[in-house]
């Protein structure tokens, strides 16, 4: 981006931009490890619930063979609560996934790409500021 750094007219406005960017980096810097963190933990937990969702969905399949062959009884009846459960545990499972499976794994990655677009910007613009201090100090210098 272009900024108006002509506009700018002694080194001591140039140390206070320069003063918020670096303060504005360290900040970015911070949310950039968060982000890091966040997005290597849903990582492992999107893998994790996918694979505990795929088991409980071949456990209930096996129960439903296992309730159909049961004669009616007790036998019967605790395989059929065995499946509610399961299925308790499959929305559980498909509820946590929604909130930290792929798709929020991805916001988290586009979010960590975001802040690091943002921290080249932070280093671009301590560039320009620093060539325009070395521009004023030309001036200064050859006056």
């Amino acid at each position: 981006m272009d900024y108006s750094l002509q506009s700018l007219t002694t080194v001591a406005d140039c140390n206070v931009l320069l003063s918020m960017a670096a303060k504005e980096k360290a900040d970015l810097n911070f949310r950039k490890l968060s982000a890091e963190r966040t997005t290597a933990r849903f990582s492992e937990t999107a893998t994790s619930l996918a694979a505990d969702l795929q088991g409980v969905m071949i456990e209930i399949s096996a129960t439903e063979t296992i309730i159909s062959v049961l004669p009616d009884g007790p036998s019967k009846e605790d395989a059929i609560e065995k499946k509610t459960r399961l299925e308790y545990r499959k929305f559980t499972l498909e509820t946590r996934i929604a909130s930290y499976g792929i798709t929020a794994l991805l916001e988290k990655e586009m979010d960590l790409g975001r802040i690091l677009r943002e921290i080249d910007e932070a280093d671009v613009f301590t560039a320009a500021v620093e060539t325009r201090i070395g521009e004023l100090s030309a001036v200064v210098v050859t006056d």
